[in-house]
């Protein structure tokens, strides 16, 4: 097999079959409809102080920290909607199921555990490698 030949066959991009596009659409549509509304929720709910809940120092530093905890739990949902939009736009762009660093297949059964997924397993565990 030529050097060409190996190029050729690290190119084939996996064509999801219509089911697998449908099921990886439903999926990313739906976690991230959660997400946006876990976050509506928030804000309208769970940032809003009655007046009068915090009559000492103690009750005040509870809140802080539940409100901090929560805007950080939030803050991560933010880059995860992000991550689904990015995901759901290779998915409409045919890209969906490529690895962006050595651009093989990632594999159905890793996409399906992870759908944001942009590595290989390959490719992920050297990243972690070098990361840690």
């Amino acid at each position: 097999m030529g050097k060409d030949s190996v190029v050729m066959v690290r190119c084939l991009v996996m064509k999801l079959s219509e089911k697998n596009h449908t099921y990886f659409l439903q999926k990313l549509s739906k976690q991230r409809a959660k997400l946006v509304k876990g976050a509506s929720d928030t804000i309208a709910n769970d940032l809003s102080v009655i007046d009068g809940e915090l009559a000492d120092t103690i009750d005040r530093s509870t809140v802080e920290t539940e409100r901090s905890f929560m805007l950080r739990l939030r803050e991560r949902e933010r880059k995860l909607i992000n991550k689904i939009d990015e995901a759901l736009s290779r998915l409409n762009k045919d890209e969906f199921g490529q690895c962006e660093e050595c651009g093989d297949n990632i594999g159905l059964e890793r996409l399906k555990a992870r759908p944001v997924a942009t590595l290989c397993i390959n490719c992920k565990e050297d990243e972690e490698k070098r990361e840690s």
